[in-house]
């Protein structure tokens, strides 16, 4: 292909040729240069150039993305500054439907995993509800907050929905009805995000840092204070622990840690390498990593597997020129969805061949 488009330009008028590459389709086929860090088991780490062939798809958004979430192992939900949410097929490069309701910046994204339907938040202050197998309209919203909602989590049985904001409260709604049910202010610190446990009774809010019952909204336990605000929060699979990750500048803060819901003392361990903020953490599942991990995307370009137990790092991705990295998600056992202000989501692949490594593979 790349041979054909070469002698096309030189014997057709510019025109001709755009149309012409617009027909031949989508999806190309490109080579990537990226370095990595890769710990050798001796623990010396080496910095690698690497070169993959990698697709470039449709873009998703034709704006900066601000948020991506996976809705089953095809299909994830991206929100962005161009006001949509896109439901795009990873796997083929497709965007599969746009829904269109807001009238600001998508700010954060919660699915019902395995299911059609999902949740998205915004500046303008409202939270929609929306199923891929209905309309493109809304089939539920969410009005209350006064200020750009920032939080945003749903109950594992997908009856309730709470959610945050920098109006200082929390507020948990009835999915069926669309009413708020309970509502809790908090007099400092602004609501900066949240995510539900499996126990169905409790999440945790990153304000300082707090775990809530979801039974009238009370505060179960306050964690002790970072230095940093905490950006981010991600509850383990079993509800067992909870990772959060902090701002920071040239390596000052700029860490994620790991905290247990059960003995909320003290944190248990602390994962540092980023040189500025955290964005996103979460954790990776055992078929992904074969160990217990965590991965960062952080404003430096980069994206870090850590592992869960020593607070090693496990292996460094850098996505030079992609600007800073804002949000993460598991795609599918060996897959991520990396979300850069520059150049839109990135699919990302472990290949465990060679020990545990992260390539880029896809963007959108």
């Amino acid at each position: 292909m790349l041979l054909l488009r070469c002698h096309l330009k030189r014997a057709l008028p510019q025109k001709v040729l755009c149309r012409l590459c617009a027909v031949m389709g989508k999806l190309q086929s490109k080579f990537k240069h990226s370095t990595y860090k890769y710990s050798r088991p001796d623990g010396f780490i080496e910095e690698r150039i690497q070169t993959k062939a990698f697709q470039e798809y449709s873009p998703a958004h034709m704006d900066t993305v601000s948020v991506v979430a996976a809705l089953n192992s095809d299909l994830c939900v991206s929100g962005g500054k161009d006001k949509t949410v896109v439901a795009y097929n990873w796997r083929t490069g497709n965007v599969v439907k746009r829904f269109k309701g807001h009238e600001r910046e998508i700010t954060k994204i919660a699915c019902i995993f395995k299911s059609s339907q999902f949740f998205s938040a915004s500046r303008d202050k409202m939270v929609m509800m929306w199923d891929l197998q209905s309309s493109s309209q809304p089939r539920q919203k969410f009005s209350g907050h006064t200020m750009v909602v920032t939080g945003l989590t749903v109950s594992p049985d997908s009856s309730q929905l709470c959610t945050g904001s920098r109006d200082n409260t929390l507020l948990l709604w009835d999915v069926g009805t669309g009413q708020c049910a309970e509502r809790a202010s908090v007099s400092r610190n602004l609501v900066r995000t949240q995510t539900c446990t499996f126990t169905a009774n409790s999440f945790a809010a990153v304000i300082s840092f707090r775990l809530w019952d979801s039974r009238g909204l009370q505060v179960a336990h306050t964690f002790p204070t970072q230095q940093h605000i905490q950006t981010y929060c991600e509850v383990s699979e079993d509800g067992h622990k909870c990772v959060s990750c902090s701002s920071g500048f040239e390596g000052e803060g700029c860490e994620a840690t790991l905290w247990d819901l059960r003995q909320t003392r003290s944190r248990i361990c602390e994962y540092r390498g980023h040189f500025q903020t955290v964005a996103s953490c979460i954790f990776l599942p055992r078929a992904l990593a074969s160990m217990p991990a965590i991965a960062t995307s952080s404003h430096d370009c980069k994206v870090k597997i850590w592992n869960q137990d020593t607070g090693a790092c496990l292996f460094t991705l850098s996505l030079d020129g992609s600007g800073p990295l804002t949000s993460l998600a598991v795609a599918d056992s060996i897959s991520l969805l990396c979300v850069s202000f520059s150049r839109g989501i990135h699919l990302l692949r472990v290949d465990r061949s060679q020990g545990l490594e992260l390539r880029e593979v896809a963007a959108f």
